[in-house]
């Protein structure tokens, strides 16, 4: 996808909702669009700059709303916390896998959601428990086991469906689908290539 004046508009909307949805207080945890907004930048959009912008704006924008609201009392989730940066550049390397895909097909967009969703977990639950974050469980295989768990446990608990652990994989196919599902209607029926004359 080139940048022109239409790209940018709608690159700055999708951000904005993007980020407003995502600090929305009564959003289910791990219910959120910047997973898919890291595959689609990285899959779509030509200039890579503003591919790896798309998810690392948009959260921090909502990082910054989060942090507003818990600081004045309106939400007990804080915006800036100590090993955040995990987040930001597992964000950054999502952008560049979903670089690597090179058709965008029903396939490719599920086969990439479903890696990049399992890919997050793993490696941000991963710094969590090298980081002595959470519950600080041991640094055995064990302890890396529990915080696992403790993972698991977190989105039963508040997930989009009360039980199932799979509310960021959810988020992540939702949103995933929307952006790629709109761009490809939008390549398809509504942006007409140029016509070549004799």
């Amino acid at each position: 996808m080139k940048l022109n004046k239409s790209t940018i508009w709608a690159f700055v909307i999708l951000l904005l909702v993007a980020s407003l949805y995502r600090s929305w207080d009564g959003r289910p945890f791990g219910f959120a669009p910047q997973m898919a907004m890291a595959l689609f930048g990285g899959a779509v959009i030509n200039d890579k700059r503003f591919a790896v912008l798309l998810p690392i704006l948009s959260l921090f924008i909502s990082d910054a709303v989060y942090q507003i609201l818990y600081v004045n009392g309106l939400t007990s989730i804080q915006g800036f916390y100590e090993g955040q940066w995990v987040i930001y550049l597992l964000f950054v390397g999502m952008t560049f896998f979903g670089m690597l895909m090179k058709k965008i097909d029903l396939k490719n967009v599920l086969g990439f959601t479903i890696s990049g969703s399992v890919i997050f977990f793993l490696v941000s639950n991963f710094a969590v428990w090298a980081g002595g974050g959470g519950l600080k469980r041991p640094k055995t295989l064990e302890g890396l086991g529990q915080c696992y768990g403790d993972a698991i446990a977190f989105y039963r608990d508040y997930g989009l469906i009360k039980g199932f652990a799979g509310n960021q994989l959810l988020g992540d196919l939702f949103f995933s689908f929307l952006l790629f599902g709109v761009f490809v209607l939008a390549r398809n029926y509504f942006i007409r290539p140029a016509v070549k004359t004799a």
